[in-house]
């Protein structure tokens, strides 16, 4: 009865995690993905951003970059930069660097996205929308990010 028990057990559990996986693809959403992964100072007091861009849309791009406003620790803009993240096709997940020249990351308190700088879509038909209109930000480093 044992042996019995064990198989029938393993066809449950097998039936049960294969209906789920369908599950997590479906709400997995559309979005083109920036992440403020890291924020630390150079030799030169810089502050050196580092970003993960990742394209989780159905559209591959073969440029796009953001204009983007610097706060500095009063909640001042201190300038306006333009983040260039280069081309990434569908699923693509790049990592890129920035340094802010003249400014600490101490002396950083938050990035704002102001607008889309460029945003080419790798077929001309392919909406080039998408990095505004399914653009998703977080931040893990003390500086905030975001829209």
């Amino acid at each position: 009865m044992r042996t019995r028990l064990i198989p029938a057990l393993l066809t449950a559990t097998a039936v049960s995690v294969a209906s789920i996986t369908p599950v997590f693809a479906q709400n997995e959403a559309e979005e083109f993905f920036l992440e403020l992964n890291s924020a630390a100072d150079t030799a030169a007091s810089d502050c050196r951003l580092t970003y993960v861009a990742t394209n989780r849309t159905s559209t591959g791009l073969d440029a796009a970059s953001y204009e983007v406003a610097v706060f500095d620790g009063n909640g001042i803009v201190s300038r306006i930069l333009v983040l260039a993240f280069g081309a990434l096709p569908e699923g693509k997940t790049r990592v890129v660097q920035f340094d802010i020249a003249g400014q600490t990351c101490a002396d950083t308190s938050r990035i704002v996205v102001n607008d889309v700088a460029s945003c080419t879509p790798s077929d001309p038909a392919g909406g080039a929308d998408v990095c505004m209109s399914q653009l998703a930000t977080s931040s893990r480093a003390a500086i905030q990010f975001g829209l």
